[in-house]
C-alpha cells in the first residue's frame, strides 16, 4: 500500500502517511497517535483466527459455563444471565448484558468473516462490493460494545463469591469463551485495517489544491475527501467536527454524575442464604471479598466499579471545561487522558456481568437466592452514559485552540 493523506483522528492534523516498512509504524507528528502499523500478513492470518473464534464462540454460547451444587445442580449458559434478569423485572439490564456478551460479539465476528472472505475471493467481493465497506464500518462501531474479556472477569468474581455458598464446576463453555477472547484479540492485532479499506475501495489520488476546497477525513475508514453528507467509501457520516460535541457530552456526563450516587448507595444485589442475608452495595461487596482473603479480586472490583467510573467523570469534566475555554495547556497530556478514559470505560461492566451470573445460578428457594437490586440498573446506566459521553467528545476540538478555523490544512 502506498502513502496516503490522513487526518489524525485525535488532533485533526492532515499529513501524508507512508506505508511503514517491516517492523515500523507511523505516528502523528503532533499528538503522537498511532496512524499506521506494519503487518506482515494483512488479512489471511486474521481470517484464520476469526474462523477459529467463530467456532469457539458457537460452543461457548450453547454449552454451560458454570454449574453449582446446592440442593441439586443448577447450571447456566450465556443466555441464562439475561433471562434471569428479565424474570426479575430488569429488562433494560437484561438487554445490555445480552447485547454486550452475545449479540455484539456474534455480529462483529460474522461481519468480519464475511469481509475477509470477500477480500480473498474476488467473485464474492464483486457481488457484495457496494456493501462490504459498510459492513466493515459496522465491525468498527461494534468493537467497544463487544465485551467478552470483561465478561470473563465478571465470571471470575462470580466464581469467587459462589465458592462460599457451594461447590462450583467450570464448564467447557468457560474455556471456549476464554479461547474466543484470545483468538479475537489475536485477529484484531494481526489485521491491517488500512490495507483492508484500500482493498475494499482505494482512496485514489490526493485532492488537488483548489481554492476554497474543504476536505474532511472520515472518522471510521480514514478516507480524505471533499466535505459531503456521507463518506464515499464506508457511507459513514462526515463532519468537520462531531456536531454539538461539547453540549451532548456535557448532557451525558451530568446524567451519569447524577446516577453515580444511587449506583453506589443503593444495593446492587441481595444474597439470602437459609433465610439470612441482606442487600449489598458495591463497596460492601468489595469489603466482603477482602474479608474472604480475596484481596486481588477486591482490588479489581474496587478499581473497575468505583475508581474507574469516578475518574472517568472527573477526567471528562476536566476535558470538557478546558476545551470549552479553548485552553492550549498540555494538549498532548489531555489527548492521552482522553484515550485512557475512552479505553477504560467498558471495564466497569464487571459488576453487572457478575450480578447476571449470580442471579441465573443462585435461585434455590429457601436454601439460597440472589436478587439484583436497583443499584445495578443505576450503575449500568452510569457505565453506558460515560461511554457515550466519551464517544461524543471530539478530541480534535482541543487542538483547534492552536489551529484556528478547524485546522488550516482543510483548505487544500
Amino acid at each position: 500500500m502506498s502513502s496516503f493523506l490522513r487526518e489524525c483522528p485525535l488532533c485533526g492534523l492532515f499529513q501524508t502517511v507512508p506505508a511503514p516498512a517491516k517492523g515500523t509504524h507511523a505516528v502523528c507528528r503532533r499528538c503522537h497517535a498511532l496512524l499506521r502499523q506494519h503487518r506482515t500478513d494483512p488479512a489471511r492470518r486474521a481470517l484464520a483466527l476469526s474462523v477459529a473464534a467463530m467456532l469457539l464462540f458457537t460452543m461457548a454460547a450453547t454449552q454451560p459455563f458454570l454449574a453449582i451444587d446446592l440442593g441439586g445442580t443448577r447450571e447456566t449458559t450465556l443466555i441464562g444471565g439475561p433471562r434471569a434478569l428479565q424474570d426479575t423485572g430488569l429488562a433494560p439490564l437484561a438487554f445490555v448484558v445480552l447485547g454486550t456478551t452475545m449479540l455484539a460479539p456474534a455480529i462483529r465476528l460474522v461481519l468480519t468473516l464475511w469481509v475477509l472472505l470477500a477480500v480473498h475471493r474476488p467473485t464474492l467481493k464483486m457481488v457484495g462490493r457496494p456493501h462490504l465497506a459498510r459492513l466493515f464500518r459496522w465491525t468498527e462501531e461494534l468493537t467497544p460494545w463487544s465485551m467478552l474479556e470483561v465478561f470473563l472477569l465478571g465470571v471470575f468474581v462470580a466464581y469467587a463469591k459462589l465458592i462460599d455458598l457451594a461447590p462450583v464446576h467450570v464448564g467447557v463453555a468457560a474455556y471456549a469463551l476464554g479461547a474466543t477472547m484470545l483468538m479475537t484479540a489475536a485477529a484484531d492485532a494481526s489485521l491491517d485495517r488500512p490495507a483492508i479499506w484500500e482493498e475494499l475501495a482505494p482512496s485514489g489520488p490526493a485532492l488537488p489544491a483548489l481554492p476554497g476546497l474543504r476536505r474532511v477525513g472520515c472518522e471510521c475508514c480514514g478516507l480524505v475527501s471533499p466535505l459531503q453528507a456521507h463518506c464515499p467509501r464506508c457511507d459513514g457520516g462526515m463532519h468537520p467536527r462531531t456536531p454539538h460535541s461539547l453540549g451532548r457530552a456535557w448532557a451525558l456526563l451530568l446524567a451519569a454524575a447524577v446516577l453515580y450516587i444511587p449506583a453506589n448507595t443503593l444495593p446492587i444485589l441481595s444474597v439470602v442464604q437459609l433465610g439470612r442475608g441482606s442487600p449489598h452495595t458495591i463497596i460492601q461487596g468489595v469489603i466482603e471479598l477482602g474479608a474472604s482473603g480475596l484481596w486481588p479480586l477486591a482490588a479489581l472490583v474496587f478499581t473497575a466499579s468505583i475508581a474507574v467510573p469516578l475518574l472517568k467523570l472527573v477526567g471528562l469534566c476536566y476535558l470538557l471545561i478546558t476545551t470549552g475555554r479553548h485552553s492550549t495547556h498540555r494538549l498532548r497530556t489531555r489527548t492521552l487522558l482522553y484515550r485512557i478514559v475512552e479505553a477504560a470505560g467498558r471495564w466497569s461492566m464487571i459488576d453487572v456481568f457478575m450480578i447476571s451470573i449470580l442471579t441465573a445460578l443462585v435461585q434455590m428457594g429457601s436454601l439460597a437466592t440472589v436478587t439484583p437490586g436497583p443499584g445495578a440498573l443505576c450503575f449500568c446506566a452510569v457505565v453506558i452514559l460515560t461511554m457515550l459521553a466519551a464517544h461524543q467528545f471530539d478530541p480534535r476540538l482541543m487542538w483547534d485552540a492552536v489551529t484556528p478555523a478547524h485546522n488550516a490544512g482543510r483548505r487544500a
